[in-house]
């Protein structure tokens, strides 16, 4: 059986469906400094260093290499990185001796 085309453009449940043709994804390639902020706002009061900044295809394992240098918990969630509990020291020093400019962001 083959495999109609759609000419859907537009639906209630999800908004806009087709893009423009030809139009090629933005990546938003940021300035080239990873921001360190702390945040603890709608997580009950518990800390995480949230990390943005960096490039996509290097979020996983980075992720993997704070956990394990960090011993705590996190996830790649929305373009940032997420590590349990207050580790901004530590984590600046491991992103620097890879060659990341970094800066402390938020209070």
């Amino acid at each position: 059986m083959k495999k109609q085309r759609s000419n859907l453009v537009y639906s209630t449940a999800s908004g806009r469906i087709k893009t423009s043709t030809g139009a090629e994804p933005v990546v938003d390639s940021g300035d080239g400094v990873v921001r360190i902020q702390r945040e603890s706002k709608g997580r009950g009061g518990k800390m995480v260093c949230v990390i943005s900044g960096l490039p996509a295809a290097q979020l996983k394992p980075i992720c993997k290499l704070l956990k394990t240098k960090c011993g705590s918990g996190g996830a790649v969630k929305a373009q940032c990185i997420e590590i349990r509990g207050d580790h901004r020291d530590s984590i600046r020093a491991l992103l620097e001796e890879r060659g990341l400019t970094v800066k402390f962001a938020g209070g």
